[in-house]
């Protein structure tokens, strides 16, 4: 007990990643409440998007990849952690009220799949825990982004192998919630611009201010 004490009263940045049960139990509500009609998300085009179970090594990625990211922010860079988890609320959290405003899912699942294989069995694992409902926009691609974003800002982080990398794995995550059917591809497009906006907000407008005072200070 004294030994978390003593971290969180050297680490007190690391307070911000309470944020994250918070989320946690608005999404199970709202997943809990929100299952049927919804409006479908789904286009024309992502009749041309194929089902690939392969893509699933990819996508269980998500979260060991942003709880090192929060890990290495926390011990390395308080201050990027604050913009890291910022960056995961102000997404995270309008998110969560467009889907309680506009209550949405997509109908992409295939009915059976052709294989069987521990690919199929990790679609059908996720299938089983994160219903096709609240979709839009895609909060894996959401932490994707909040992901990257901290990598590119972290000096300790600033090698191009680390940021090209995390470009690269950002791109298979987000493929991957396409084809494994668990988004149509107006949540990632939704995803982008949502994410866009919490970079302007987070590293723009209250990062440049956070700068001129930790410079000036």
């Amino acid at each position: 007990m004294e030994t978390i004490k003593h971290f969180f009263k050297t680490h007190p940045h690391a307070w911000w990643g309470a944020f994250l049960p918070v989320y946690l139990i608005m999404f199970f509500t709202i997943e809990h409440f929100i299952t049927e009609n919804y409006w479908s998300t789904q286009m024309a085009i992502d009749n041309y998007i194929p089902f690939c179970e392969y893509f699933a090594v990819f996508y269980v990625t998500w979260s060991p990849i942003l709880a090192a990211v929060g890990v290495y922010l926390i011990i390395k860079d308080g201050e990027g952690f604050r913009r890291y988890m910022w960056m995961l609320m102000v997404t995270f959290t309008l998110s969560t009220i467009i889907c309680i405003l506009v209550p949405n899912g997509q109908d992409l699942r295939p009915a059976v799949l052709a294989h069987d294989n521990i690919f199929t069995k990790a679609v059908l694992y996720t299938y089983s825990i994160d219903t096709n409902t609240n979709v839009l926009p895609s909060v894996h691609v959401l932490g994707v982004m909040a992901a990257v974003f901290a990598i590119w800002k972290t000096p300790g982080l600033k090698k191009w192998g680390w940021r090209v990398g995390s470009i690269l794995w950002g791109l298979l995550v987000t493929a991957s919630t396409l084809l494994i059917k668990q988004h149509a591809f107006i949540d990632i497009v939704a995803a982008l611009l949502v994410g866009l906006l919490g970079y302007v907000v987070v590293y723009i407008l209250i990062g440049r201010r956070r700068d001129q005072k930790i410079t000036t200070s």
